[in-house]
């Protein structure tokens, strides 16, 4: 049996998580909990040394369906 479940990218293309969420609400919620850990030096740096302001991050982050096989 096959599951569809959430996951966010990176501007990297990354996954953000480990694990995939249940539901896309959940994992837009972490994706902000995510963004927050940039806090402190104001932006997130890609491994292109681009700079993205933390106010634009959001907006870089790329929601993703994943399928799961249980």
């Amino acid at each position: 049996m096959t599951k569809i479940m959430y996951n966010v990218l990176s501007p990297d293309g990354i996954f953000i998580s480990c694990e995939p969420f249940n539901t896309e609400e959940e994992a837009v919620k972490y994706a902000y909990q995510w963004c927050k850990r940039y806090e402190r030096q104001g932006y997130y740096s890609t491994n292109r040394w681009e700079k993205i302001p933390l106010e634009d991050l959001p907006e870089n982050l790329c929601l993703a369906p994943v399928t799961v096989t249980e």
